[in-house]
């Protein structure tokens, strides 16, 4: 079982880096110096706990509506992790009154995205090494 909080920085910040560098910088490959930037104190972060308190799964949204550094844990993935935290950040979006959210969606995960209805944009770029699409997705009621 899993249950998913929304924290800020302060909190999050020693809960979802471990899980962000093993995701992002040891088996992605992202330069360390880039995964931690001046957005993290900005956002709200989204912890995905087990029932013993080990974070799964992380994601943040920022104050622009902008979901972003989504990583599940090796193990759990392919678990519905990603979708729960997903979940979790848009409706945090929803109850901030954000009409609209984006995100830059690895190549891979696009489909993933979709499922959530978000909208693939525009073409394919390169971020930190990977192929990405901008992608955007309407709230309910907007």
């Amino acid at each position: 079982m899993i249950t998913i909080e929304i924290h800020d920085w302060q909190t999050a910040a020693t809960w979802a880096m471990p899980l962000r560098e093993q995701v992002f910088v040891v088996e992605q490959g992202v330069p360390a110096e880039l995964e931690l930037d001046e957005f993290d104190p900005l956002s709200r972060h989204a912890l995905a706990l087990t029932e013993a308190g080990e974070v799964v799964g992380t994601g943040r949204l920022l104050p622009d509506g902008h979901v972003g550094r989504m990583a599940v844990a090796a193990e759990w993935r392919g678990r519905g992790v990603g979708g729960q935290v997903l979940q979790a950040l848009l409706a945090e979006a929803a109850n901030r009154g954000m009409e609209m959210t984006i995100l830059n969606a690895q190549v891979d995960a696009v489909g993933f995205y979709q499922r959530y209805g978000f909208v693939a944009e525009d073409e394919v770029f390169m971020e930190a090494g990977i192929p990405h699409r901008v992608m955007r997705r309407q709230h309910s009621g907007a």
